[in-house]
């Protein structure tokens, strides 16, 4: 854990490890504390023989690997798979509710302040909880339930939030997807300041401003498609030379992908990886025994090329939606 504390700035500041997992949590601004790697279980990726019950079964691997965070939302379609996942591995006395860490996401269309809460308590009743840990507006957009365009202020959503937080049916709130301005409004508006902002963040898309700016602010930043084009339908048309980040890769005796994710947590980033194959599962959570050199960290940040791989272009002219690029 030595390199861990380190070499990570925002995560050195609060470095804790709990009793029952070795995985180090960071603690949030609300004084919660939430474990730095997470399971990631988004469907946007998944592959064509990938069924629902792989979810089920990626997420008790996880939890039997040491993870002690899985990451959801409503619009993935799997909670009640994740929910199985996590009973399984309370029933072999794996894992308590107690010292895991489940974060789930409120969809476009559930945006009314009316709307948050019971969208929320459906989420938990799939999922199989009392409450989450971790609850977030998945885009600061709003939509009506056919998909089209729906006016509703994420600041109204905000207040919906803040009131599960104070039922007791989330521990934390905070966003997803929003930009630097949003977050400013967002922060000057609300009685209970967000505690994280999940964004896309990798080594072709470093988001250095974004990053920054919820460091200086409180803001623990999740990174999903932590890979970026280095893998996935659109790396062969990237066609990056991945010479430099497999000889860093050699140096540690390490893959590729281990290496990105310590390059994510020692820039204070939260890395959520998703697979569903069990070695690989395992292999993403084994970070803690090498750190990477400044030097190293610039190397891999030179491959950004500012192009996101989510990018939902087809709602860039409905209100609030917060990408320019």
């Amino acid at each position: 854990m030595a390199a861990l504390v380190s070499t990570v700035s925002l995560l050195t500041l609060f470095y804790m490890v709990t009793a029952e997992s070795q995985v180090p949590c960071v603690q949030l601004n609300d004084g919660n504390l939430m474990p730095i790697v997470a399971l990631g279980t988004g469907r946007g990726t998944a592959k064509e023989n990938e069924s629902l019950d792989d979810v089920r079964k990626a997420v008790f691997w996880a939890l039997e690997a040491g993870y002690r965070h899985i990451d959801t939302a409503a619009a993935y379609g799997d909670e009640e798979q994740v929910g199985q996942g996590i009973a399984e591995a309370i029933a072999k006395n794996i894992i308590t509710r107690d010292n895991i860490f489940v974060t789930t996401k409120l969809w476009n269309d559930k945006h009314r302040r009316e709307q948050v809460v019971p969208a929320l308590r459906e989420s938990l009743s799939r999922l199989g909880l009392d409450y989450v840990d971790l609850f977030l507006i998945h885009f600061p957009i709003s939509m009506k339930e056919d998909g089209s365009p729906d006016y509703v202020d994420y600041l109204e959503t905000w207040q919906g939030m803040e009131e599960a937080k104070l039922l007791g049916l989330a521990r934390s709130i905070g966003v997803s997807n929003f930009n630097i301005e949003q977050l400013k409004r967002l922060m000057a508006n609300s009685k209970i300041q967000p505690v994280v902002n999940e964004v896309e963040v990798s080594p072709t898309f470093t988001q250095e401003p974004m990053v920054t700016f919820c460091m200086e602010n409180g803001i623990v930043v999740m990174g999903y498609s932590p890979f970026g084009y280095f893998v996935g339908r659109d790396s062969a048309k990237q066609n990056l030379d991945k010479t430099a980040l497999m000889q860093i890769a050699d140096k540690y005796g390490k893959s590729f992908g281990q290496v990105i994710l310590r390059y994510l947590l020692q820039r204070g980033v939260i890395p959520i990886p998703k697979s569903t194959n069990q070695k690989r599962i395992v292999e993403n959570i084994n970070l803690f025994d090498f750190g990477l050199t400044e030097e190293e960290v610039a190397t891999i940040s030179s491959y950004n090329t500012n192009k996101r791989v989510i990018h939902p272009v087809e709602w860039k002219d409905y209100p609030f939606y917060p990408y320019e690029n």
